[in-house]
């Protein structure tokens, strides 16, 4: 049975979304590090990260077999989701990659009651709605970059399918556990995506890319791409799904790009100062974060619950 949230939850939930903020901007500081790269030495790393927590504290990595096999496959889609999202922020700029990003509560108005059967809630479809409007703004002003936002609406996707999984294993495991075991799933996912990668590139050009981090500055990156970001917020995270549920996790998630965008600008200045209408659509997104607690916190609405475990 979950506890009611908390000030502290709440505030926690928050910094961990404003430390994913910051991830797109170390994708950005890696390159010419392939995106499949990045994401596989920064799972390697964290897999590492998470082993060394779970022994010192002499804590059990045994799961059940049938949930190994699920946590594994989770990781997968971890590490695939990873990949696209370095990929948009490649393809078009910090700023598109996480935009495209806040579609993640649209999609989880979708996946959500088809997952867990539920009923569908007519304001997670009507918020969804809203975010595809400040989409749409976005798309109206920021067109050259569409490519980019198409391949981060689709890293929103399957961020949005993994959370939904990760609310029914949180009765089940210690977010540490659950970290270790789709980590390795997203390290076998990455190292396939890297294997890949390196054969369609094309030998006989002189290709700027590399698949093998190569300066001390870029191994400075990981580390915190690994530690910070992986292992202390992704862990966090998945134990926060207790007191949340998917969709209000996912919907704080979608600040993620007011915080992303703030800390680019102030970072690569120029390179991310977009047009108006791109932040008229971002403000659009952000009133959708805010009104679904408003709404659910209203006196006359039913205590929302998390989803039975698997």
């Amino acid at each position: 049975m979950s506890h009611k949230p908390t000030f502290s939850d709440y505030f926690q939930l928050h910094f961990i979304v404003l430390i994913w903020g910051f991830t797109a901007i170390l994708g950005k500081l890696l390159e010419p590090l392939d995106s499949s790269a990045v994401v596989l030495f920064r799972t390697a790393l964290a897999v590492v990260g998470l082993g060394v927590v779970l022994a010192a504290r002499r804590q059990s990595f045994r799961v059940a077999r049938r949930d190994y096999w699920r946590l594994f496959a989770t990781g997968c889609i971890i590490g695939l989701h990873w990949v696209l999202f370095f990929m948009a922020a490649r393809l078009a700029n910090v700023s598109v990659c996480l935009a495209g990003m806040a579609t993640s509560s649209l999609w989880a108005s979708l996946l959500e009651p088809l997952i867990l059967r539920r009923k569908v809630q007519l304001i997670e479809v009507v918020l969804g709605a809203v975010v595809m409007a400040g989409l749409y703004l976005i798309f109206q002003f920021e067109f050259d970059k569409v490519m980019g936002l198409i391949v981060a609406m689709l890293s929103a996707m399957l961020a949005s399918l993994f959370t939904i999984i990760n609310s029914r294993f949180t009765h089940r495991y210690d977010s540490l556990v659950i970290s270790l075991y789709e980590m390795i799933g997203a390290s076998v996912c990455a190292l396939g995506l890297w294997f890949i990668t390196q054969a369609l590139d094309p030998r006989e050009a002189i290709s700027p890319i590399q698949y093998i981090p190569q300066t001390t500055l870029q191994w400075l990156w990981l580390l915190i791409l690994s530690m910070v970001c992986t292992v202390y917020a992704y862990s966090v995270g998945v134990g926060l799904l207790r007191k949340f549920s998917p969709y209000m996790a996912v919907l704080t998630v979608n600040l993620e790009p007011v915080y992303g965008i703030l800390l680019a600008v102030m970072i690569f200045g120029d390179a991310e100062r977009m047009t108006a209408g791109f932040y008229l659509g971002t403000l659009v997104i952000l009133a959708a974060v805010v009104a679904y607690p408003l709404w659910k916190n209203r006196p006359n609405s039913q205590k929302s619950q998390l989803p039975t475990p698997l």
